[in-house]
C-alpha cells in the first residue's frame, strides 16, 4: 500500500523521485521521505534523507529548501502499519550500525519497504543484542539494520543474506553509502518493478510511477532481487538451494502521466464517477457476441481455452475484498439465475483461514482492481494448492500479478484510478461479471441466440443510460445537504441490489465518515428497526422487480417509526413522495443490469455528503489505495 520509487542515473533525480511519489501518493500519505548519495554533503557519510508527515508537495518544497540533490536515491510515501504516522517512523530508514548515532558514525544504509515484516520481533531483539539501536516502531527498521548486519563490501549479498531471515511480505529498496550508484531491490509478496531507461535505471511499487521516464518496464516475480547500477541490471531468482540469475523480459508500458490530471474536476472520485460510461463503453469495446474467448489469458495449456473450462466447471467459487467482494455479491445473482451454477462468494481475508471443501471442477474468480491485492492473491493461492486450477481474474491491470497467476483473465478498461473510494473499478467490474455470466450460460447451453442479443442491446445501452443518471446529481446533492448533518445512516436493498446496498454504504463511510450500515430489507424488523429514528436516514434502492411490493412493506416499516426514506425508485415503481419519504426517479428500468445504474447515486451520494462535511475526498483517514499488504 506504500509508494517506492529508486533510481540511479547521472542525473539529478530527485525531481524525478518526487514525481513519482506525487503519483504514487494514492497507495500512501501518512507520511513521505527522500534518501540520495551525497557524497558532497558535509557530516551525511553520502547519504542525505529529508521526510515529512505532510504530503508530497510539502517534501517538495522541504527538498527544494535544502537543495537536495543525487544522482542516486530511494523514495517513499506510507501508509502506517507499525507506528504511528511520525517523521521518526517515516521512509527511507537509516542503519547507523551497532551503537547508532551515540557512537558518532554517519549513516551507511538506506532502505525503504512496503509490506509487514511477520517475525520483526524476534529479530529486533536479536539486532539489540548486536547493538543495534533503533529510532522507530516500525518493522522496517528491523529490515535495514539487518541488512548492515550482513555487509561485507557487497551489497547484493548482504541484501539476499538479510531477506533469508525475514517471514511475512515486503518490497525494498536499499542502498549503501560505500557503494555509489548501485541499488538493491527485492520482492517476496509485494508488488516492485525494474524501469529501463537510456544509461540508467529505476524501480517502482507501480509502473505509473515512471511514466514519462521510461516505458521499459520488467515485472519482478516472487522472490527476485534485482542489483541496479549505472545503465545496467541484474536479477537473481529465488531457489530452494538459493539464488540463480534470470532473465526477465521488459515489456512497453504506456502509463500515460495524463491519467492522473485532475482537469476540471474537484476531486478525483468525481472525476472518475463522470468517467464511467466512458470506461463502460471501452470494456466492452469489440464484444459482438458472447464467446468464451474473450476470457482466454495470457498462461491457457495449450489445447485448452476458456470454453473448454467452462463446459468442464460445475460451480463457482469468487475471491475478493471491499468492494471487489461486493460485485462478486451481485455476480452471484447472475450466476445462479441467468447460468444455472451454484456460486459462493468468499472474503478472501478469510477464506483461507478456514477449513473448506474443495471440488476441482471449481472456476476460481478473482476479482481485483489492482491486481495486486496482497488477501486476493493469498487466497488464489491457497485455493490452487487444493487442487482447483482453473483460475479467473477480472482486474484492472493488464500487467498484474493476478493476471499473471491465473490461467484466464477478463481485463477491464476503466483506466487509472486515483480515488481512494473505488467507483469506475466496480461498475466495469459488475460490466465484465455479466459478461461472464452469459459466456458460462452460452457454454451450458442455458442461453438462446434471442436471449443473447437482449442481453447485448441492453449492455450496449449502458454508456447512454448511466449518462441519463448522471443527469440526476442535482436531486442527488439536496439529498447530500441532509445527509451531511447526520453521524449515522442505514441501507436497505432485496435480492441483486443488497449488494449495491452495502456498496453505497461502504463508500458513504469511507470518504464522509457517517456511520453507515447495508442490511436485506426483509432482515429490518430483526433487530436494526431498534435503531430507526428520525434522525436515521434510510436509503432505499428500490428497483421495480418481483421483489417490489415486499420492499414498499420493509419501507413502512421505517415510515410508521418516524424514519426518514430516500428512496431510488424506477420510474414505473408507483413509491410517491411525501413528508418523510424523498424520492429520486430513475430514468428507466434497467433488469438484471440495474445494479449498474443504481450504483451511481449512491456514489454521489457519498461523495456531496463528503465534500459538505469537509473531509478529504480522495485520501480518507487512515485508508489507502492498492492494498498490498494483508
Amino acid at each position: 500500500m506504500c509508494g517506492i520509487v529508486g533510481a540511479v542515473s547521472t542525473r539529478n533525480i530527485v525531481p524525478l523521485l518526487v514525481q513519482g511519489l506525487q503519483r504514487l501518493e494514492y497507495r500512501g500519505y501518512d507520511s513521505c521521505g527522500i534518501a540520495i548519495h551525497a557524497a558532497g554533503a558535509p557530516g551525511t557519510g553520502g547519504l542525505q534523507r529529508t521526510r515529512s508527515t505532510s504530503r508530497v508537495s510539502e517534501l517538495e518544497a522541504q527538498v527544494q529548501q535544502e537543495s537536495v540533490q543525487g544522482t542516486t536515491g530511494i523514495a517513499h510515501t506510507r501508509w502506517a502499519t507499525h507506528g504511528a504516522p511520525a517523521v521518526h517512523n517515516a521512509h527511507p530508514h537509516f542503519s547507523f550500525g551497532p551503537g547508532g548515532k551515540a557512537e558518532g558514525r554517519p549513516p551507511r544504509v538506506a532502505l525503504v519497504h512496503n509490506g509487514i515484516i511477520e517475525n520483526y520481533i524476534e529479530l529486533r531483539q536479536s539486532l539489540q543484542a548486536k547493538g543495534y539501536v533503533f529510532s522507530s516502531q516500525t518493522d522496517t527498521e528491523v529490515i535495514v539494520h539487518l541488512v548492515d548486519s550482513h555487509y561485507d563490501g557487497d551489497l547484493l549479498a548482504a541484501v539476499k543474506q538479510a531477506t533469508a531471515e525475514l517471514h511475512g511480505a515486503y518490497a525494498i529498496a536499499v542502498f549503501c553509502r560505500d557503494e555509489p550508484q548501485r541499488i538493491v531491490g527485492a520482492r517476496a509478496g509485494s508488488p516492485l518493478v525494474l524501469g529501463v531507461g537510456q544509461g540508467e535505471t529505476f524501480l517502482a511499487s507501480d509502473a505509473m510511477a515512471l511514466a514519462g521516464v521510461t516505458d521499459q518496464i520488467v515485472y519482478l516475480e516472487e522472490g527476485d532481487v534485482v542489483d541496479l547500477q549505472l545503465g545496467r541490471h541484474w536479477i537473481e531468482a529465488r531457489t530452494p538451494d538459493g539464488h540463480k540469475p534470470v532473465e526477465r523480459p521488459a515489456k512497453t508500458v504506456l502509463a500515460h502521466s495524463g491519467a492522473v490530471e485532475l482537469g476540471p474536476y474537484r476531486h478525483y472520485m468525481q472525476k472518475e464517477i463522470f468517467e464511467q460510461p466512458r470506461a463502460i463503453a471501452d470494456t466492452l469495446e469489440g464484444v459482438a457476441g458472447v464467446v468464451p474467448e474473450l476470457f482466454d489469458g495470457p498462461n491457457v495449456q495449450p489445447g485448452l481455452n476458456a470454453h473448454h473450462t467452462f463446459k468442464a466447471v460445475d460451480n463457482v467459487l469468487i475471491l475478493a475484498c471491499g468492494t471487489s467482494y461486493y460485485s462478486g455479491c451481485a455476480a452471484k445473482y447472475w450466476l445462479e439465475g441467468i447460468a444455472g451454477i451454484p456460486t459462493q462468494v468468499e472474503v478472501a481475508s478469510e477464506y483461507r483461514y478456514r477449513t473448506s471443501v474443495p471440488n476441482p471442477r471449481t472456476l476460481v474468480v478473482t476479482i481485483s482492481q489492482s491486481g495486486e491485492t496482497a488477501d486476493t492473491l493469498a487466497a488464489l493461492r491457497h485455493a490452487q494448492s487444493l487442487g482447483m486450477e482453473q483460475t479467473l481474474t477480472i482486474c484492472n491491470v493488464a500487467t498484474s500479478a493476478m493476471v499473471r497467476e491465473c490461467r484466464l483473465a477478463y481485463v477491464t478498461r476503466a483506466g487509472m484510478e486515483i480515488g481512494v473510494a473505488s467507483t469506475k473499478a466496480f461498475t466495469t467490474q459488475l460490466a465484465a461479471l455479466f459478461l461472464l455470466t452469459l459466456a458460462l450460460a452460452q457454454s451450458k447451453g442455458r442461453l438462446t441466440e434471442q436471449q443473447e442479443q437482449q442481453h447485448l442491446t441492453a449492455m450496449r445501452h449502458l454508456p447512454a443510460a448511466l449518462q441519463a443518471v448522471l443527469a440526476l446529481e442535482p436531486q442527488v446533492i439536496a439529498w447530500a445537504e441532509d445527509f451531511a448533518r447526520k453521524e449515522n445512516a442505514l441501507f436497505l436493498g432485496r435480492g441483486l441490489h443488497y449488494p449495491i446496498a452495502l456498496e453505497g454504504a461502504l463508500k458513504l463511510k469511507e470518504i464522509s465518515y457517517i456511520h453507515a450500515e447495508a442490511y436485506p430489507a426483509g432482515e429490518l424488523k430483526h433487530g436494526p428497526l431498534a435503531l430507526v429514528t428520525n434522525e436515521m436516514p434510510v436509503v432505499t434502492v428500490a428497483p421495480n422487480d418481483q421483489l417490489l411490493e415486499k420492499l414498499k412493506s420493509n419501507m413502512q416499516e421505517v415510515h410508521a417509526r418516524g424514519g426518514v426514506l430516500y428512496v431510488l425508485a424506477d420510474a414505473d415503481s408507483r413509491i410517491e413522495g411525501e413528508d418523510g419519504i424523498h424520492v429520486i426517479r430513475m430514468p428507466e428500468h434497467y433488469g438484471a443490469l440495474s445494479p449498474l445504474l443504481h450504483v451511481v447515486p449512491l456514489q454521489l451520494l457519498a461523495y456531496h455528503t463528503a465534500c459538505l462535511r469537509g473531509t478529504d475526498v480522495d485520501k480518507p483517514r487512515n485508508l489507502a489505495k492498492s492494498v498490498t499488504v494483508e
